[in-house]
């Protein structure tokens, strides 16, 4: 039976996994978007979101507990300086998984994973596409075309004038 054995070992030892899992992450925080193996990718989800949860509290202890984890310092600056200001208001769900196909090699199903609020293209895409706004009655560009102006008062009293000029 599996009690307790959540965790994907991904065939490596605890060292040599949790290696892994520091170097991945101080890779996605420094490039913010990394391409890597599916299975990698859903490990290293587990590893950083609760990172960056805890960065949104900005204290020596949280930064400390941080960097036990990444064991690099200017991984854990540019969590704490630049990515909490972006997420800091999210409630979670910091990263995202693309799957991009196989690797030709040896087949494995690689994926790219990036934080969410760093993608400026699907960000831009994003602020492009207006809802139209949809109402049950008719109308719409038909009907305001329909619609004829008033004429303007200056253009109703210019004939007026005119007409009193020649009298």
């Amino acid at each position: 039976m599996r009690h307790n054995n959540k965790i994907n070992h991904l065939g490596r030892t605890t060292s040599h996994r949790k290696a892994l899992m520091a170097n991945m992450a101080s890779s996605l925080f420094f490039h913010k978007r990394i391409t890597t193996t599916l299975a990698k990718a859903k490990a290293l989800r587990t590893y950083v979101e609760p990172l960056i949860t805890k960065a949104k509290d900005d204290t020596t202890h949280s930064r400390r507990t941080v960097f036990s984890y990444l064991k690099s310092k200017t991984a854990v600056s540019v969590l704490f300086r630049d990515i909490i200001e972006k997420v800091g208001d999210r409630p979670g769900g910091y990263t995202r998984i693309l799957k991009t196909g196989n690797r030709l090699g040896d087949g494995a199903e690689m994926c790219i994973i990036e934080l969410v609020d760093f993608n400026e293209n699907m960000l831009a895409a994003k602020s492009e596409k207006v809802k139209a706004k949809r109402s049950r009655r008719g109308g719409g560009k038909k009907a305001a075309e329909k619609v004829v102006e008033a004429p303007k008062a200056e253009e109703t009293a210019a004939p007026e004038a005119e007409a009193n000029a020649e009298e």
